[in-house]
């Protein structure tokens, strides 16, 4: 079965920092892309990041570039969202998410598999 487990939500001050971790299992990661989406309260699901675990190619939505990063551990089907300089509308259930191709979109109906959400709030 394919799994995503987010997890490495929490409370930060506005300026602080977070780290993210999506383990995967159930699919072959190398050949996939793992996203992360965020949706906060009353806003509809928006793209944050992407990356390729097999050459490293990644993507940021413009709200984040410049203050995320992703990476990818291929020993450990691990994708890490390190969130420095957090704002108070980063605030949301953020999610990770599985597309089986390698196209490397953050387009949300490209992604195949869901994970739980992990709540990532930061106050001002």
């Amino acid at each position: 079965d394919v799994q995503l487990q987010a997890s490495g939500g929490g409370l930060a001050q506005a300026g602080g920092s977070l780290r993210l971790s999506c383990a995967a299992s159930g699919f072959t990661f190398d050949d996939s892309t793992i996203g992360w989406f965020r949706q906060a309260p009353g806003k509809e699901r928006e793209g944050v990041s992407c990356i390729s675990p097999s050459d490293g190619r990644a993507y940021y939505g413009d709200s984040v570039k410049g203050r995320f990063t992703i990476s990818s551990d291929n020993a450990k089907n691990t994708v890490y969202l390190q969130m420095n300089s957090l704002k108070p509308e980063d605030t949301a259930v953020y999610y990770c998410a599985a597309d089986l191709s390698n196209w490397v979109l953050l387009t949300e109906y490209e992604y195949d598999y869901w994970g739980q959400g992990t709540q990532v709030t930061v106050s001002s």
